[in-house]
């Protein structure tokens, strides 16, 4: 298939389907970073470090592909994938550019953009993650060992022998509390410094008692000493951290994200000459050139040249937009056909696109002030754990006429017993559980708090294309056309890269259709294309260029030569599972809406073949933000289900959100869930098992109160030594582990 540089206007009719991720997919050029020649005239001819987001990337032998063909590209050093971030990090020559790589990827098949490294956190790499695992591992080791020397005291070893496993078991805790308790510590520390209880104080509080004591004891040549119980407690606190912490490790800011998709550089018209200087260089009144399958850098108005932009990226519109002289384009769109001139009229933190970050970055902040659970039980339970610790010592130490030994003994007890690890577990536990069940379903859960909000969730917003349908054009009436049309047709779509043309093509060679050759083949701006074939021109492209009419669809025209246009209608495909998703979510009571940035006709038409009665056509990214808040601001709870750059503030706005995996990585960023497969059906399913969680937490919360109902009395008249406490803890958390995994 011969594709040109960029895809024609082929229709100006309304459609029926939103290109929001087939510009970001169709286009590798749409992230085009300057070439080499732009980069040898700005004198930019020092190495260079190029970073492409990677979406379809998914597992080891795609880090290989793309690594090695990367690195059989010319000029370039290294390249280095991360498959967590689904980035590749390049070391290249100044002369290569992001186009060439992306083109090299493309020719692999891995879709590929380019992102602007200084926008993106420099940290790539889990280290958090990876911390708590060495932490787990040091403190499990270390705690079968001292399990092993406190069988040999509880069998009956005394004096010198107990003393020095004592001793032994010291040389062994005290340096794995220190390495092993550091997050626990660092976070006590953190707010006790600003005057506050959180739930790592009593933490801390409790390890370092059992761990004071247990060396006061073995000085002192005591019986009993309480490494095991320090480490043990130490061990479980940690698995509960890192299970929360992967719960929400995954979510990464889709602020971010959004603004290292801007353009990052800009040619620059200067004194007759081109040059390429970043984008918050640009001014007010400056001259730029857009080649085409670019992304405009900047807002501005066209001064010279005609074409076509791709603006679904920010609005969700279905087909390109003609672009002459006169015409205001915004930063984000995708110029498709034709050399423009822009004179720039606002550019960096003044462009749409960055406008629409902030609204992302908004949305997102609005959204983390939503506590879990257990974050709102630990500030009343932190208060509450120290005021039980300090009474049993105070009150013994009066019983007891002042037995510092004893009463201190039996504050540690009270503090471990009641130490809240088993609330610490309560959500995560579920949550890895629910996660793991969801994730057999199709269902990638990317936030800790996803499910809590899930579960309350009473109103559905549905994207259209991309979402409930799956964003590709498809041919209707091809059986209308003769063999001799279609072959035509087919011979002028192979010319052009517009998502039309390349439906038709893909048609014909699906059908092995043998497709005529084609004299003066040639992509005319903003109309279609138009050829010579058997000595007769022959077109394919917009209604007024070939003299037909236009109509309510979408729909692409071909004519041969002096002979009536003929039409030819398209449609996109609904997603798998979407009219399952919908009835579904009707059955359990939910509202449906749908909002689209496609035109009126295509978006009703789709909701009453779905039954939806809600639905808002043509709506901007912040109208579908404005109708997510009106809908919160009446006291609903919006799940916000959409794949598109202009979905992704609504996403970030709504209560939760989902967004297949098809979306844009921005979309993908700001969503809570990632539906991996096509199958729309497993969203219903995702409600249905997020108020199941929320029933096993709280059905876990409720094992902790009965817990300390039980356990904390026991400790305070003196029954529970710091090791039965610690073993007494350990229990209790075992409990809720096994409680969350009723789940699967």
């Amino acid at each position: 298939m011969s594709v040109a540089p960029a895809a024609g206007r082929l229709t100006e009719a309304p459609s029926d389907f939103t290109d929001e991720h087939v510009s970001a997919s169709a286009c590798p050029a749409c992230l085009a970073a300057p070439s080499a020649e732009d980069l040898a005239k700005s004198g930019d001819i020092k190495g260079a470090r190029l970073i492409l987001s990677l979406p379809t990337a998914h597992c080891a032998v795609c880090i290989s592909d793309v690594e090695r063909a990367l690195r059989r590209h010319p000029g370039v050093r290294s390249a280095r994938v991360n498959l967590t971030l689904k980035r590749v990090s390049v070391d290249a020559e100044g002369t290569v550019g992001a186009d060439d790589l992306i083109k090299t990827l493309d020719g692999i098949g891995y879709e590929a953009h380019e992102l602007d490294p200084g926008l993106l956190s420099a940290t790539e790499t889990d280290r958090r993650g990876r911390d708590l695992l060495m932490r787990i591992g040091v403190s499990g080791f270390a705690m079968m060992n001292i399990m092993l020397l406190s069988i040999s005291v509880w069998s009956g070893a005394e004096d010198a022998t107990r003393d020095l496993f004592h001793w032994i078991s010291a040389a062994i805790a005290l340096p794995t509390v220190a390495f092993a308790g550091q997050p626990f510590f660092a976070s006590a520390w953190t707010s006790l410094k600003a005057g506050r209880l959180g739930m790592d104080v009593p933490i801390s509080l409790a390890i370092i008692l059992a761990s004071s004591i247990s060396v006061f004891e073995t000085m002192n040549h005591g019986h009993h000493a309480y490494f095991d119980a320090a480490v043990m407690l130490t061990f479980f606190l940690l698995v509960g951290r890192y299970l929360d912490y992967r719960t929400r490790a995954v979510a990464r800011s889709a602020a971010e994200e959004l603004a290292a998709l801007e353009v990052p550089r800009a040619t620059l018209l200067r004194d007759g000459a081109e040059v390429v200087v970043p984008v918050n260089e640009l001014a007010p009144g400056d001259l730029i050139r857009v080649r085409p399958g670019a992304r405009i850098p900047a807002d501005g108005e066209v001064t010279e040249g005609t074409s076509e932009t791709d603006r679904s990226l920010l609005t969700g519109e279905s087909l390109p937009v003609y672009a002459g002289p006169g015409s205001k384009l915004n930063a984000g769109e995708v110029n498709l056909t034709g050399p423009l001139t822009l004179r720039v009229i606002a550019a960096g933190k003044d462009s749409a696109l960055h406008r629409m970050a902030d609204l992302v970055a908004m949305a997102e902040s609005a959204k983390t002030r939503y506590t879990s659970l257990a974050e709102r039980a630990a500030r009343a339970y932190s208060p509450l754990v120290h005021i039980l610790s300090f009474t049993a010592f105070g009150v013994w130490m009066w019983l007891t006429g002042g037995d510092l030994r004893f009463a201190i003994n039996i504050s540690a007890a009270v503090l471990i017993i009641t130490c809240p690890c088993a609330l610490g577990l309560a959500v995560p536990a579920v949550v890895t559980a629910a996660s793991g069940k969801l994730f057999r379903k199709g269902l990638l859960i990317k936030d800790g708090t996803a499910l809590e909000r899930l579960a309350e969730v009473d109103t559905v917003v549905f994207d259209k294309t991309g979402t409930l349908t799956m964003g590709t054009p498809h041919p209707e009436n091809l059986d209308a056309l003769s063999t001799e049309e279609f072959g035509v047709a087919a011979a002028l779509a192979s010319g052009s890269s517009h998502p039309l043309a390349r439906a038709i093509h893909d048609a014909a060679v699906a059908q092995a259709l043998a497709i005529p050759l084609l004299e003066d083949i040639r992509e005319v701006p903003g109309y279609g294309v138009e050829g010579r074939w058997n000595g007769q021109v022959v077109r394919l492209g917009r209604a007024d260029w070939l003299g037909a009419e236009a109509g309510a669809t979408t729909a692409t025209h071909l004519r041969i030569g002096a002979a009536l246009p003929v039409t030819i209608r398209f449609a996109d495909q609904l997603r798998p599972g979407a009219a399952e998703a919908v009835s579904a979510l009707s059955a359990q009571g939910k509202r449906v809406f749908l909002v689209s940035g496609d035109v009126e006709g295509a978006v009703s038409a789709l909701a009453e073949r779905l039954g939806i009665a809600n639905w808002r056509a043509g709506a901007l990214p912040q109208e579908k933000v404005a109708l997510v808040n009106d809908l919160t601001a009446e006291g609903a709870r919006v799940l916000m289900v959409g794949d598109g750059l202009n979905d992704t503030a609504a996403l970030a706005a709504a209560h939760a959100s989902i967004s297949p995996a098809s979306a844009l990585d921005a979309a993908r960023t700001a969503s809570d869930i990632v539906l991996l497969g096509q199958d729309l059906a497993p969203v219903a399913d995702a409600l249905r098992v997020a108020v199941q969680a929320r029933q096993r937490i709280k059905e876990n919360f409720a094992i902790s109160i009965v817990y300390n109902i039980v356990a904390v009395p026991i400790a305070l008249i003196g029954l529970a030594t710091p090791l039965a406490a610690a073993l007494a803890m350990s229990t209790s958390s075992i409990t809720v582990s096994l409680n969350s995994l009723r789940l699967k």
